[in-house]
């Protein structure tokens, strides 16, 4: 009996692709950042032999940031195909080289640089490998997001390459450039899904008037992205660099007023990612304003591209596709609801804690940590029997 209570719950985990993977990335978000907070606040070690900074930000990107991508890829890529979707042994893969990866960066003089280097590095070209197959075949025109999860690995690349040369400023600058393409997936991604989802809600609630997204500034704000992240690769920190972030700011800024934010606001399910994609043109000029100007309220702004725009991102898409691909109604609960209010206050503090609401810098990152954690940790609480369980229309995945 208990053997097959185990191998059923085996199987439950492992029968979609973003089972697994928001799972992990959950246990991440609730394990790195309180680890962090620890080595600032009390000298907690961390990732012994790295420098404790580049080991939060390597974490949070390709541990934390990475899971929940492949999660959604893996589930978003069978429903633009048509393909049956990803379950079993190759999620089995993949999960398990994230956690080998993890460890082996948790403890790294315990082991060869090289062998830390190859497992980390492994996981997202068996991500790419899973997802082309359908891709390709389908002809689909998501096809170019084989080039992110190349860009993405080769800016982990350049992270080791730079760690093993003790160059902190080169790992650093590609753990930024690596932010930089999750932006711009957010920006196309979330500029589908965003106002679809909004459209979406407000049919339901038997409202007229559908939302009109401009293609050319859809065009053009995807453009001022990539060329943020090309500003990133030549012309770091520098006044042109800040002109690129203003600009891309503004178009970011256009594109959401387009989507009725504001009538969004009844449904948590939906105003979270309007909120999420908000984060976007406020960090872009945060970023402008500190290389323009030296804004002492700007000091922060990769946070809140990171903790506002990104991790906000994942966790209203988490909790929205676990509902949609269990056939559970598309309603949050109201912990969940706590929840995205929490990751919000955790962006704001982290981002003007400082100079905006003049706390010092200690209490800045354990009350920003806090919030982070009690966010993700109700993600992991209400989210973990809905993970770990089948479907309750009886349906496969």
């Amino acid at each position: 009996m208990r053997r097959r209570w185990g191998k059923q719950l085996k199987s439950n985990i492992f029968a979609y692709g973003f089972r697994p993977h928001f799972l992990l990335a959950g246990l991440a978000a609730i394990l790195l950042v309180p680890l962090w907070a620890l080595n600032f606040v009390v000298g907690l070690p961390v990732g012994a032999g790295w420098p404790p900074t580049l080991w939060h930000a390597h974490e949070m990107l390709f541990g934390f940031i990475m899971s929940a991508v492949a999660g959604f890829m893996l589930t978003a890529v069978p429903s633009w195909t048509g393909q049956k979707g990803f379950a079993g042994r190759p999620l089995i893969v993949l999960a398990v080289l994230w956690v080998a990866a993890r460890a082996l960066i948790a403890s790294p003089v315990l082991w060869p640089p090289l062998l830390i280097g190859t497992v980390d590095l492994a996981f997202l070209p068996v991500l790419a490998l899973l997802i082309a197959q359908p891709l390709l075949r389908e002809r689909n025109r998501n096809w170019p997001l084989l080039a992110v999860i190349g860009v993405l690995w080769l800016s982990n690349l350049v992270f080791h390459v730079g760690i093993l040369r003790h160059d902190e400023p080169l790992a650093l600058r590609a753990v930024i450039v690596g932010i930089d393409v999750v932006l711009i997936l957010v920006t196309v991604i979330g500029g589908r899904i965003v106002p679809a989802f909004t459209t979406a809600a407000l049919r339901q609630r038997g409202e007229q008037g559908g939302l009109r997204s401009s293609s050319a500034l859809t065009v053009l704000t995807v453009a001022a992205m990539v060329v943020v992240a090309l500003g990133d690769v030549f012309r770091p920190d520098t006044k042109i660099a800040g002109v690129i972030a203003g600009t891309a700011a503004g178009l970011q800024g256009l594109r959401l007023l387009q989507w009725g934010t504001l009538r969004t606001l009844r449904q948590p399910i939906v105003w979270v990612l309007h909120v999420a994609y908000a984060w976007l043109p406020v960090g872009l000029a945060l970023k402008a304003a500190a290389l323009l100007g030296g804004f002492a309220i700007a000091a922060f702004w990769l946070h809140a591209l990171t903790i506002g725009a990104l991790s906000t991102m994942i966790l209203g898409v988490m909790t929205r596709v676990a509902l949609g691909h269990t056939g559970r109604p598309l309603i949050v609960t109201r912990p969940i609801t706590f929840a995205y209010l929490l990751l919000t206050g955790a962006a704001l503090v982290r981002v003007f804690g400082l100079a905006g609401f003049r706390l010092s810098y200690p209490v800045v990152i354990i009350c920003s940590a806090l919030f982070w954690t009690a966010a993700f940790a109700i993600f992991v609480v209400v989210y973990v029997p809905i993970l770990w369980t089948p479907r309750i229309d009886g349906k496969a995945g």
